[in-house]
């Protein structure tokens, strides 16, 4: 016959095995989980936030390309009218502005608003039946890309349209007859601080190849 003390002391045991109390490991179990739904829910907030901030991104890297393309537009064109000054020609390639001495301009800016950088050239003469326009006088450069743009500059909303001239006369001019040398070139009522004012060359703060 089992004493009253020890069937309560195997009573009590059964219980504690059926009974156990939580683990050191299964709290640190909850806690990751915790841990885990709260860094779900912060990459979702995260990724909602994004998206709605690349487009505002979007559009200040391309007004910063437009801003880029007048500085070195009128920059280029700038370079032709004080090529023609001093040569009594407009040069044949871009390439001739940088043989002046003294400097006419820093260097030949590249178009920021395509992949390639490369001008679509304007000319003072219409080339021929060929289409060759080898030799012929450069008075200006445009941009070579069909996309809209935020700024309005003469007038114009594409920038294949901005024009950046040293003469206003795009074509038919003879060759060999420099332009006349408006301050500023095309479109010089905007943006003028980029441009100095002398007959050095312009310069830009933090400007870039």
């Amino acid at each position: 016959m089992a004493f009253p003390a020890l069937r309560t002391l195997s009573d009590n045991l059964r219980f504690q095995r059926g009974f156990r109390l939580p683990l050191r490991t299964d709290i640190r179990k909850g806690q990751r989980g915790f841990v885990m739904a709260m860094l779900l829910a912060l990459i979702t907030i995260m990724g909602i936030l994004l998206m709605k901030g690349i487009p505002a991104i979007t559009t200040e890297v391309q007004r910063e390309q437009e801003a880029d393309l007048i500085f070195r537009g009128e920059s280029i064109a700038k370079g032709i009218r004080l090529y023609a000054a001093k040569t009594g020609r407009y040069p044949s390639s871009l390439e001739e502005l940088e043989t002046v001495r003294p400097r006419i301009i820093r260097k030949i800016y590249k178009d920021p608003m395509t992949a390639s950088g490369d001008w679509d050239l304007l000319y003072a003469v219409q080339p021929g039946v060929t289409g060759d326009t080898r030799g012929l006088p450069i008075i200006g450069v445009k941009s070579k890309s069909q996309k809209d743009s935020f700024k309005v500059y003469n007038n114009k909303t594409i920038y294949s349209d901005w024009a950046f001239t040293a003469t206003s006369n795009l074509l038919g001019l003879p060759a060999g007859v420099p332009g006349p040398a408006t301050p500023g070139g095309p479109g010089s009522g905007k943006d003028t601080g980029s441009q100095d004012s002398g007959g050095g060359t312009p310069t830009k703060p933090g400007d870039k190849g």
